[in-house]
């Protein structure tokens, strides 16, 4: 890649000593196989540790009743930000904020714990499918 069309200062922050910094955050097993587990620019900052929103989603996504959810940072000014999930039910699943926040309390650490649950009809979508994260995080900066 030689850089962004006419765009220049994303460039310069994308390319530097002839590497590509993608922006991803990945880990390697025991085995040398990569994984990618997420983006750095969504990580989350919760009293200084360091909170991946997938790993969140991916709990989320083992609760039989969520059907879709995103996990995001939401500003907090004592905790820097709080993870804040954002889930669309299946047809006829019912349950609270405080029964999500509970299983998902039940399978991480302390610190990872989702603090605000908001239900909603709909998330914004690509047309793959995956959840568009930086869309709920403008929408709240605008609150």
């Amino acid at each position: 890649m030689k850089g962004y069309w006419k765009m220049p200062k994303e460039t310069e922050e994308t390319l530097k000593d002839g590497w590509l910094y993608t922006g991803d955050i990945g880990k390697m097993d025991e085995d040398g196989y990569f994984y990618i587990v997420d983006r750095k620019k969504d990580l989350i900052k919760y009293k200084g540790y360091s909170v991946y929103p997938r790993e969140l989603e991916d709990v989320l996504y083992e609760h039989p009743a969520v059907k879709l959810c995103a996990v995001v940072g939401k500003p907090d000014p004592v905790a820097g930000e709080i993870p804040k999930a954002y889930i669309v039910l299946k047809k006829d699943a019912k349950v609270t904020e405080e029964e999500i926040m509970e299983f998902v309390k039940s399978k991480v650490a302390p610190y990872k714990v989702i603090r605000e649950v908001e239900f909603r009809s709909e998330l914004p979508v690509t047309t793959t499918g995956k959840v568009l994260r930086r869309f709920l995080k403008e929408e709240m900066r605008k609150t």
